[in-house]
């Protein structure tokens, strides 16, 4: 006998008695049966095809490089590039400068996918990235990054120079040994000092160009690597939670929210300082000291709010992407409006 009821479906048995191992299921009334409720089956998921196959492992491959890291790594290249020539360097060698820059950046962030793994599996922000949620296996992520590695050095020395690809290749190992390996999760300095790994592309651009490295790149490289402190400790305050649960030492961890805010805004006047003293080093002009001077009032102007109001650090963050984008995109454009 078979009795429906509103969202299911329950099958009545027969009575089992005392030893054979089954307890009677609760009886319905007017029934001599207990009811037994039957689970239905889920419908078998269609096996992906090759082609879905082939696009989620790319779109896994593309996570595992942070292609939105590389983007802010790439604005500095090209400025550097162009202030080096003192006009446009020529689109061909910006191409294959750029092309080396995305392949030797994406090899570190896929070697540093693979280090952190267990980090980023317990952080809310990171838990979703290719190796955490299995989409790529350690060993394939590590291969992706050496290979990406490798290739980038040698594209760099073929298309550019050799001091390119070496500097390239130093930032690679810097990142990933220096930055993700020795400091990440042992210092609350991890930051400051991993940071001239993210400033290394201004010199790569400047030895893509002239094959030497100038005052003017080193001060382009002292630009990014004091912006990246305040840029990243920012992050860190908005995700503080998440870096204490997966044991990173991160400055708002282990030095509280409201000193990091007061080394942000230490930070954020030295950064001031060198923004400007570029302006007579490289010989710039009223265009990029106008965007220096307001970017630099503002950054500071954050980070004083930030000081009474902590809730504000993701605004400073992304004042800070702004900030390093326009900062280094008038470098270019003076040079270019000089040159005419």
């Amino acid at each position: 006998m078979i009795f429906l009821a509103t969202r299911g479906l329950l099958v009545s048995a027969p009575q089992v008695y005392p030893g054979s191992g089954w307890t009677p299921g609760p009886q319905a009334a007017g029934a001599g049966y207990p009811l037994v409720p039957v689970t239905a089956s889920a419908p078998t998921a269609p096996s992906p095809s090759r082609r879905g196959l082939v696009v989620g492992r790319l779109r896994a491959w593309l996570a595992l490089i942070k292609p939105r890291i590389i983007e802010l790594l790439l604005i500095t290249t090209v400025p550097a590039m162009v202030l080096a020539a003192r006009g446009w360097p020529g689109t061909g060698l910006v191409a294959a400068t750029l092309v080396g820059g995305v392949l030797t950046a994406g090899g570190a962030n896929a070697i540093n996918n693979v280090v952190d793994r267990d980090v980023d599996a317990r952080m809310e922000r990171t838990r979703r990235r290719p190796l955490p949620t299995a989409a790529i296996g350690p060993a394939e992520a590590f291969a992706v990054g050496v290979v990406l590695g490798v290739t980038g050095f040698f594209w760099l020395w073929a298309t550019t120079t050799l001091l390119a690809a070496v500097l390239a290749i130093a930032a690679l190992a810097f990142y990933v040994v220096v930055y993700t390996i020795a400091l990440k999760r042992s210092t609350p300095q991890n930051i400051v000092i991993g940071g001239a790994a993210g400033a290394a592309p201004a010199l790569i651009g400047w030895a893509a160009v002239t094959g030497s490295v100038a005052l003017q790149a080193w001060l382009l490289f002292a630009v990014v690597f004091f912006w990246t402190p305040p840029h990243f400790w920012a992050l860190a305050i908005r995700f503080r939670a998440d870096y204490a649960a997966a044991g990173i030492p991160m400055l708002p961890v282990v030095a509280g929210e409201a000193e990091t805010a007061r080394q942000i805004l230490a930070y954020a006047v030295s950064l001031t300082g060198i923004s400007l003293l570029v302006y007579p080093v490289a010989d710039l002009g009223a265009v990029y000291l106008g965007v220096a001077v307001a970017l630099g009032l503002g950054f500071v102007i954050g980070a004083v709010a930030l000081l009474h109001h902590p809730h504000r650090a993701l605004r400073v963050f992304q004042f800070s992407n702004v900030y390093l984008a326009l900062l280094f995109g008038a470098v270019a454009l003076d040079v270019l409006v000089e040159a005419g």
